[in-house]
């Protein structure tokens, strides 16, 4: 079952560095696509929490 739906998805990029953006739905994230960005930005009932503050960084 996706995170987003997948209209919303196509339009959604990541704040830090505008890249788009995919779902990683095990972990419950939206990841950036950037190779050198790479943030993860968790996704809490249905709704994603775009904020750098709130992202994961990669390991």
């Amino acid at each position: 079952m996706p995170l987003v739906e997948p209209g919303l998805l196509e339009i959604l990029a990541c704040p830090a560095c505008h890249a788009p953006l995919r779902e990683d739905v095990d972990a419950q994230e939206l990841v950036c696509t950037s190779d050198t960005c790479g943030l993860a930005y968790p996704v809490r009932d249905e709704i994603p929490v775009l904020l750098v503050d709130e992202a994961r960084r990669p390991v």
